[in-house]
């Protein structure tokens, strides 16, 4: 008769084998789980935070955007004294405030829904007659002193064959600010955006973004004390 063989240390019965394979796929597919619900949890924090903004009146920020106008009007040293509005956009001196809505990315960071009450404030400037011994000098300081002030530069453009352009931002793009001068027309743009705020005397059934009534006070170098 044959002789049975022993099992030895290394012999693993078929069970153990299978029950392995199916722990491993598990393990896998807790971890694939967690991964996904880590993401989820990221892009529903980013979306709250979206809406996490202040109460603040319109007057307020469009304030805060034409006192970053004026700093970067005085910065790169122009004179002259702008009134409110404009006759011929592109080509006459410019003086306004408009206001943006703000949109909310939703639970997953996929939507782009515009917040009730939510605006963002815009102020714009722009001055003609503006000679390249003074644009190009003014511009070539306001990038210097933008960078020394934390502001981050997005995009500056050198433009000894064409139009300069200079943009800046900080906080996340949450305030921004562009200047543009076209030298075939001696033509200089300026604006700054700052962050979204509530309008607290929102209404439901009110419509347009909060803000886009305002007013701005004639534009020109800061008064010294």
């Amino acid at each position: 008769m044959p002789q049975e063989t022993a099992p030895t240390e290394t012999t693993i019965p078929a069970e153990s084998g299978a029950r392995s394979s199916v722990l491993g796929a598990l393990g896998c597919g807790c971890a694939a789980l967690v991964v996904v619900l880590v993401l989820v949890i990221q892009f529903a924090w980013g979306s709250w935070g979206s809406t996490d903004i202040p109460r603040v009146v319109p007057e307020e920020m469009a304030a805060r955007a034409f006192k970053r106008s004026q700093e970067a009007y005085d910065v790169v040293g122009f004179k002259r004294t702008v009134k409110p509005g404009v006759e011929r956009l592109g080509i006459s001196t410019e003086n306004t405030f408009s206001s943006d809505f703000c949109h909310d990315g939703g639970l997953l960071g996929l939507e782009d829904k515009a917040i009730d009450g939510a605006y963002r404030m815009n102020h714009s400037w722009a001055l003609d007659h503006v000679p390249a011994g003074q644009a190009v000098s003014g511009l070539r300081r306001l990038h210097r002193h933008l960078k020394d002030t934390g502001w981050k530069v997005t995009s500056y453009r050198d433009g000894t064959k064409g139009n300069w352009d200079l943009f800046v931002q900080r906080d996340d793009g949450a305030e921004l600010m562009s200047f543009t001068w076209f030298p075939d027309r001696e033509y200089f743009i300026g604006g700054a955006t700052v962050p979204c705020a509530y309008d607290p005397a929102w209404k439901n059934g009110d419509v347009g973004p909060a803000g886009d009534d305002q007013r701005p006070p004639a534009f020109g170098p800061a008064q010294r004390d």
